[in-house]
């Protein structure tokens, strides 16, 4: 990594990175930073299949316990109970009660 040079400062400003040398500034975007990245853009299309997502986990789990496949105590070594797993899934946009499957 290069060493700051003295009379160098390096700051943010919304949407830039600001390299100040000897009082010369330079701007640099962030979105050419996250862009040369590769860092892939999410769609609304996309968040919403997470909530979508949750809920298709929501019927496996509510399918499984009630074919006696599962219990409310599932997860290896007990690490997780079924009230940890409904709390992350509705935190994640999911219903646990009433699941919506659609995308959108």
């Amino acid at each position: 990594m290069a060493e700051k040079k003295e009379g160098t400062r390096v700051y943010g400003t919304p949407g830039y990175i600001v390299v100040e040398i000897d009082g010369q500034s330079t701007q640099y975007s962030m979105t050419e930073i996250l862009l040369a990245a590769n860092i892939p853009s999410l769609t609304y299309v996309q968040v919403g299949a997470i909530k979508t997502l949750a809920n298709l986990i929501v019927v496996l789990i509510r399918t499984l316990i009630d074919r006696d496949i599962l219990n409310e105590s599932f997860m290896e070594d007990n690490d997780y109970d079924l009230a940890a797993i409904v709390k992350t899934i509705e935190d994640m946009g999911g219903d646990y009660g009433e699941p919506d499957l659609t995308v959108g």
